[in-house]
């Protein structure tokens, strides 16, 4: 299963949204989610946000220390892509994802252990 976590929509701040994130990877490992996908838009300047910067370099550190398996930008989220095609083989039903293909910076996905 691919839970989806949309952060643009409740207008949390950056600790608050790093703390959603969190509770959510450890809800979906324990339910047996395959992954996660975060929406946190790009910010308003195409240079990226406040959450997307900040998410990111969390991810980093939890993948370092083996909370999460991995993460990508959306713009990995692609048929083609190594990392996506491996999501997509543990759980074929995320193959209907709106987002799939599309190219999107404003999602990061997050595979789970």
């Amino acid at each position: 299963m691919l839970k989806v976590l949309n952060l643009k929509e409740d207008f949390v701040s950056t600790d608050q949204a790093l703390a959603m994130v969190e509770i959510e990877i450890e809800k979906c490992a324990f339910d047996g989610c395959v992954a996660i996908k975060v929406l946190h838009g790009y910010g308003s300047h195409g240079k990226g946000g406040k959450i997307l910067i900040a998410l990111r370099q969390k991810l980093r550190q939890w993948k370092r220390n083996g909370f999460i398996k991995n993460y990508f930008a959306g713009d990995k989220w692609d048929v083609f892509d190594k990392d996506a095609w491996e999501i997509l083989q543990a759980d074929k039903s995320i193959s209907g994802d709106e987002d799939l293909g599309r190219a999107n910076p404003g999602i990061t996905i997050i595979a789970i252990k």
